[in-house]
């Protein structure tokens, strides 16, 4: 199953209005070798940041952990729906979908990206991306209508 966008609930009052990555924000997430992800409490407050890896595949950008599902920045992402995202030149509040149980092709299309972009990290690093747990751990980030920034935010 691929990311959805428009209206989604968060289980909070006010439904989340999402939109589309441009093709530029695509590229630039696409090209850095971590993203920093922050999950957001309920208030809207950010937890801290976490750098993480990033792929993404036909206009959707992605991220898994190895981890058990319900710790870490993981457990704080899936619970609150909500994050903020940030690499550097662009910043984003996304809204976050688990995709884990997604369709055969997802899951190929995401371990491929994993294996191309960190393949350069021989041994365990890039083989626990592509496991069943990591598949099972697959969000997709969806950009929050307008809630980003093209500022260079990491100071690079």
């Amino acid at each position: 199953m691929a990311c959805s966008n428009g209206v989604r609930d968060d289980g909070g009052t006010l439904p989340i209005v999402t939109t589309v990555w441009s093709p530029a924000e695509v590229e630039r997430v696409g090209k850095a070798a971590e993203l920093e992800i922050a999950a957001k409490h309920a208030d809207g407050t950010l937890r801290r940041w976490v750098p993480i890896w990033v792929v993404c595949v036909r206009g959707q950008v992605y991220v898994r952990t190895w981890y058990p599902r319900d710790t870490g920045w993981f457990g704080q992402v899936l619970d609150s729906r909500r994050a903020r995202i940030r690499v550097p030149g662009l910043q984003a509040d996304v809204a976050v979908e688990d995709v884990g149980e997604g369709n055969a092709e997802l899951r190929a299309g995401v371990d491929a990206a994993y294996s191309v972009k960190y393949g350069r990290y021989v041994g365990t690093s890039v083989a626990g991306m592509v496991t069943d747990d990591a598949a099972a751990a697959t969000l997709c980030l969806i950009p929050e209508q307008g809630a980003r920034t093209g500022e260079d935010v990491l100071g690079t």
